[in-house]
């Protein structure tokens, strides 16, 4: 076997890197194969082409300028024999006329040296299908789809937790900010559990009006009130043998939500001006941007339905709090929006790294769709994000460094303080701190490892 090759596991992404420079070649190997990806490794265009038949590859990495054949010439040989094989090319000559030959040739995208590794990565996650899910373990048979990002490690703890309840009958709150993606886990649940082949209904309580919200969920007669012109199937009943999922939970009305209570116990309900009870085998997956505790203490929503509900509560962490998803979701959104090739300028990156996201998700995929719409070129300028984006990233004023180490002691100072002042109430020290209670779970698990008790 020569040199350069390594042996491929089963099922795992196999690289070819090509490139003349020993350095690019070893950073490149490195790097991608620290990332999970099996490489192979060709020091010219006629290696390459020597190699590609000898391997199933999933993809190929090349330098443009190299003695004797160019990866622009390697790109146009190896075409014929392998139509459908991703090839991203590497240039220290950021060269538009190079480019646009290579896109024209069937490459799949170019990057200018020194390459941004975070770039690189994403585009060969995509190219390749090698999601960042395949880092950690969701069980068998479960796979995040493209449009999911799990690069913090509070989103990867979020996946895991939702792989391990998904299988389960039991109803899930799923807590959060406005935007941070309630609904791609409610998706995910149901992908993922027995009940995948049944139906998956949804709806925002804060969307329909109160008078026609119970008619929605559970049905109405013909003539049991005025406009009711025919009977009308309910949502719990057409979501029987599968998920419904009611979003907004906390903008019912007090009088639905005993209604809804009675589901919840034993999953029977009547339609509008009838008698005769139904039963529905739905799973209810419930959603809230409000803190339903607060809401329950106040008397905005009943004790008794706040925990039928809340069996398990999934609370998915703001985007301020999970900041390396900001750019692998940006370069998600741009692909989405994007008719041609673009790419984010370093000082746009420096923006959206920087601003908080108080709209977190939804506002980051937003200002992506706008930038492509106002981008002339392909290349994505401060000047095309919103305005405020903008202005608030530019009045982020770095913090002067701070050792790992004393950080770290910091930090947990910060957390210990806070957990007895409070009385160790899990809750009440996450909002003390100004993070969600997950984030602080995950710091509290990071802090056992280190040897760390708490009550």
């Amino acid at each position: 076997m020569p040199a350069e090759l390594r042996p491929s596991l089963p099922q795992t992404p196999r690289v070819l890197i090509v490139d003349d420079d020993a350095g690019q070649r070893s950073l490149l190997d490195s790097f991608l194969r620290s990332q999970g990806f099996v490489t192979v490794i060709a020091d010219s265009g006629e290696r390459a082409l020597e190699l590609l038949p000898s391997g199933k590859f999933a993809m190929m990495i090349s330098d443009v300028r190299m003695p004797g054949l160019s990866g622009l010439e390697t790109l146009r040989r190896v075409r014929p024999q392998f139509p459908s094989l991703p090839v991203l090319l590497v240039t220290a000559y950021a060269d538009i006329r190079d480019a646009v030959e290579a896109m024209r040739d069937g490459a799949l995208n170019y990057l200018a040296k020194p390459i941004d590794l975070d770039e690189l990565l994403a585009t060969v996650r995509q190219a390749t299908g090698l999601t960042p899910a395949a880092g950690f373990n969701l069980g068998p048979g479960k796979t995040l789809p493209p449009h999911i990002v799990a690069q913090s490690p509070l989103t990867v703890t979020l996946f895991q937790d939702i792989s391990l309840i998904a299988p389960s009958e039991t109803r899930v709150l799923i807590t959060g900010e406005s935007g941070t993606g309630k609904e791609v886990v409610a998706d995910m649940i149901h992908a993922w559990s027995a009940r995948v082949n049944g139906p998956l209904i949804k709806i925002n309580c804060a969307a329909i009006p109160e008078t026609l919200l119970e008619s929605e969920l559970f049905g109405h007669e013909k003539g049991s009130f005025t406009g009711a012109t025919a009977q009308r199937i309910g949502r719990f009943e057409e979501a029987d043998g599968g998920t419904i999922f009611l979003d907004e939970i906390s903008e019912m009305s007090p009088g639905l939500q005993a209604k809804l209570l009675r589901v919840t116990q034993d999953g029977r309900f009547q339609r509008i001006g009838s008698n005769r009870e139904i039963r529905t085998n739905a799973r209810i997956l419930a959603a809230s941007n409000r803190d339903l505790e607060a809401e329950v203490k106040t008397g905005r929503f009943r004790e008794d339905l706040f925990y039928r509900l809340n069996v398990v509560e999934l609370n998915l962490p703001p985007l301020r709090e999970r900041r390396e998803d900001i750019m692998p979701l940006a370069n998600l959104f741009v692909a989405e929006f994007a008719r041609h090739r673009a790419r984010l300028a370093e000082a746009t990156v420096a923006c959206l790294q920087n601003y908080p996201w108080p709209g977190n998700v939804r506002e980051l995929r937003n200002a992506m769709e706008r930038a492509v719409l106002l981008s002339q070129s392909e290349l994505i300028l401060p000047e095309h994000l919103p305005a405020k984006l903008r202005e608030t990233a530019k009045l982020a004023v770095p913090l002067p460094p701070v050792d790992a180490p004393q950080l770290d002691e910091i930090e947990r100072h910060a957390i210990l303080v806070a957990l007895r002042q409070h009385k160790f109430n899990r809750t009440e020290t996450a909002k003390a701190l100004g993070i969600s209670r997950r984030a602080l779970l995950y710091k509290l698990q990071r802090l056992r490892q280190q040897g760390f008790e708490f009550e």
